[in-house]
């Protein structure tokens, strides 16, 4: 029988009686993979051969010098295979699919890194694959979406409420209810029901296996504080995992959107406008109304406006071993343009909501203290965000022309 795990109060598998028997499946074939320590190695392996693994840890010297306090240095997530962390969660879930036997993959996708990664690995393991994302996403992504099709993916524009990431999420559920005998879901993030709050954070702990050993060969100890940005968490819990035993401060930076009191921000747990709720087959924190129903969330980062949060964060949060902070859209440009002409450094909207908060804080700590910054993924996927917020006028003349080239 299904044995749903717990993280505090939250977490769990509530989850509708058709999908029992392939979650319990999904459990054994994950325990059993955690047990052998051969499939451990073919992960690395994989990893390292096809995903540019180890990714290196960067000393950021100029923004060192910049701020004046603590030594700065970013993980470089960036370099993965398809340009994210989400490479390493996908590759080991191919594989699980693998063992299991199914030939046909789905995956949601908010910013589309997860849905270029979950493509990429099907075209590599020879998997169908169909990709739901929010309509809106669609349209601010769409270089994503262009890879995803060319990988040969199906990619479904969800129309339905918000028409963002929670709402994909939704889609792929029902998708996988209805053809769970071929079919697996690939969660993108360590949220959901159990085990895939658990399963995607194991994967992502290689960051943190490595981070922790490459701060120490580099600095003969280790960090003060450790930043990621959090949306559902995956990238988090993947760096964090390698410091949870250690005297590290941890700090998850979630969507400040346009601030705290403006109701457009996607913070569940820094501003602390979410409250405790059950939905899409999990208990966590949700930015939902008092009925209960999930309210529309604002980032300018699309992989960060989530409406809840991993139930291991969440437990986390509570228990005060990871401090949360939000990051406003505006400080998050500053940020970027920071990073970019000080260090050459493009990070993804939604890692440079990390850098927001290392940047805050580094100044106040001493010169001989670390803090490591996890770059979760490259910007150049932002282009088209990223170009309209700064209004650049050559690149809003460049698609002028190209709309004229295309007879619009």
């Amino acid at each position: 029988m299904l044995n749903p795990r717990y993280y505090g109060e939250f977490g769990g598998a509530y989850i509708p009686e058709i999908l029992v028997s392939t979650f319990e499946h999904l459990v054994k074939a994950f325990e059993e993979a955690k047990a052998d320590p051969l499939f451990w190695r073919e992960y690395e392996d994989i990893m390292s051969s096809y995903s540019c693994r180890p990714t290196p840890l960067t000393f950021a010297e100029n923004l060192t010098a910049h701020f004046g306090g603590a030594r700065i240095y970013v993980k470089r997530e960036d370099l993965n295979h398809t340009g994210a962390h989400k490479a390493n969660n996908v590759m080991g879930q191919g594989l699980l699919v693998k063992r299991m036997g199914k030939t046909r993959v789905i995956a949601e996708t908010g910013a589309g890194q997860h849905g270029v990664a979950t493509a990429t690995m099907a075209a590599k393991f020879g998997f169908e694959c169909t990709v739901y994302m929010g309509e809106v996403d669609v349209e601010r992504q769409r270089p994503n979406v262009f890879w995803m099709e060319r990988l040969g993916a199906a990619v479904v524009p969800v129309k339905d409420g918000s028409r963002t990431l929670k709402d994909a999420m939704n889609e792929a559920m029902r998708d996988w209810a209805a053809n769970m005998d071929n079919t697996h879901y690939v969660l993108g993030t360590a949220s959901g029901p159990h085990p895939f709050p658990e399963m995607v954070a194991w994967f992502q702990s290689i960051i943190g296996k490595e981070a922790k050993k490459q701060i120490i060969q580099k600095e003969g100890r280790l960090p003060a504080r450790v930043y990621a940005c959090v949306g559902g968490g995956s990238n988090a819990m993947g760096i964090f995992s390698g410091f949870f035993d250690d005297p590290v401060e941890l700090i998850g930076v979630e969507a400040g959107g346009k601030g705290p009191a403006s109701g457009l921000h996607a913070s569940r747990l820094a501003y602390r406008d979410s409250t405790v709720g059950v939905a899409q087959c999990y208990k966590t924190y949700f930015l939902q109304n008092s009925d209960g129903q999930m309210i529309e969330t604002h980032s300018v980062a699309a992989g960060l406006d989530y409406v809840g949060v991993s139930p291991i964060l969440a437990s986390l949060r509570d228990s005060g071993r990871v401090r949360f902070e939000a990051a406003t859209d505006s400080e998050v440009l500053e940020a970027l343009t920071l990073s970019l002409r000080k260090e050459g450094l493009i990070p993804a909207l939604e890692s440079a909501h990390a850098f927001v908060q290392a940047f805050k804080e580094a100044p106040s700590l001493k010169r001989d203290d670390i803090i490591i910054i996890n770059q979760s993924g490259r910007g150049d996927k932002d282009i088209f965000t990223v170009a309209d917020a700064f209004r650049d006028p050559a690149w809003m003349e460049f698609i002028k022309k190209k709309a004229r080239d295309y007879g619009a």
